[in-house]
């Protein structure tokens, strides 16, 4: 597994490329051969808090996760375990397509019984579907909306796409838009 760690208003130290790295070589034990991709790791300071960031691009998954913590040790930790459970879970559900289309082999390594550990499957229990005309309007308008309704995102008619269109505040306190690709 190749490794990429960057630094982004940050110094990356040795100590600390150090110890990305080796908590990170701890997820290749799920993986049957060694990964072939590379790992992208930023590691940043957002308003105080240590970041970082985790991209591992697989066969049909990208695996991603983000932390931050006011400790940067403690940020790494907190993303390792949650790739390790986004891992456990994408492995729970291939092998249980596996199994049911039955005989191809494992993505993954299988654990022994002593240390299996599968995440039960969540329920997606849908409380509440709401529906309400869309309006055509920019994308200006569209955020000037959402901060009217206190909310961190909004759907909208882009009247420049005639598309639906959702605009959302990001952590960073800017702005995004989400759209359909063409």
């Amino acid at each position: 597994m190749e490794i990429n760690i960057r630094g982004e208003h940050l110094e990356v130290t040795e100590a600390l490329r150090d110890y990305v790295e080796k908590k990170l070589n701890r997820l290749e034990r799920y993986f049957e051969s060694p990964l072939t991709s590379d790992v992208h790791v930023k590691l940043s300071v957002v308003k105080g808090m240590q970041a970082i960031e985790v991209s591992i691009p697989l066969a049909g998954v990208l695996l991603r996760a983000e932390e931050r913590n006011n400790d940067m040790y403690a940020s790494i930790d907190l993303v390792v375990d949650k790739l390790e459970r986004q891992i456990r879970k994408h492995k729970t559900k291939t092998n249980r397509q596996i199994r049911l289309q039955g005989g191809k082999r494992d993505l993954f390594r299988m654990e022994t019984a002593a240390t299996m550990y599968m995440e039960e499957e969540e329920d997606y229990e849908l409380v509440r579907n709401k529906r309400f005309a869309m309006k055509p309007m920019d994308v200006e308008e569209a955020i000037l909306q959402m901060n009217l309704v206190g909310h961190n995102f909004f759907v909208f008619s882009n009247m420049d796409t005639d598309q639906v269109n959702v605009v959302y505040r990001r952590d960073d306190g800017k702005y995004g838009l989400i759209e359909p690709a063409m």
